[in-house]
């Protein structure tokens, strides 16, 4: 019975615990005195230190063989409208696709195969000032993902609406992880260094 009450006090340690420790109570008989052994469990700290990567160091991830333009070209046979922005992502890209009225689908792309792994879908009310930054302009997020493939590997493009200044944004990696951002035009996909980034 003692032995019982040792094994259950030191399992709910444990769980309380968070589980950062096994424990094992070992004993012979009931009149037998029990010894708790413990051991620590490592796999629990790599996992915190993989938890505690910020935003940007997921985005440093390679995402495979499949680009931007390539997810956002595959988002768009999948969920036909506008693609407006794509981002690597808790691994894997999410294309943001403007469809009819004021419907937006957020679709998920599987960066090693360019297969699609789901959508959603959800209403937006700033659907019509989308529709009205992109009147006029000729260069698609595809098509702006694929100018800024020349500074390093895309790992973001976003139509940045606001203001003057509207063109895409487009966030690249090179080898090392240093990250840059870029302005796209939305008329001639010239590519330069955003002036925030500076």
């Amino acid at each position: 019975m003692k032995r019982n009450i040792v094994i259950a006090v030191v399992t709910a340690a444990a769980l309380v615990g968070g589980g950062t420790a096994t424990a094992l109570a070992v004993s012979g008989d009931d009149d037998d005195a029990s010894t708790p052994v413990t051991r620590t469990d490592d796999d629990r700290d790599d996992r915190d230190d993989r938890d505690d990567r910020s935003d940007d160091g997921d985005r440093a991830a390679a995402p495979g063989d499949v680009t931007a333009a390539d997810a956002i070209a595959a988002a768009l046979k999948h969920t036909p409208g506008t693609a407006v922005s794509a981002e690597l992502d808790d691994g894997s890209w999410e294309i943001d696709v403007l469809g009819k009225g004021d419907t937006w689908h957020s679709v998920r792309v599987d960066p090693g195969t360019g297969k699609v792994l789901g959508s959603s879908k959800d209403d937006e009310d700033d659907a019509a000032e989308v529709r009205a930054a992109l009147k006029g302009t000729s260069v698609t997020a595809e098509q702006a993902a694929k100018a800024a493939a020349a500074k390093g590997t895309v790992v973001s493009v976003d139509l940045d609406d606001d203001g003057g200044d509207r063109g895409w944004e487009a966030e690249t990696r090179v080898s090392g992880g240093d990250g840059q951002d870029w302005s796209v035009g939305l008329t001639t996909a010239s590519v330069t260094a955003d002036r925030d980034d500076d």
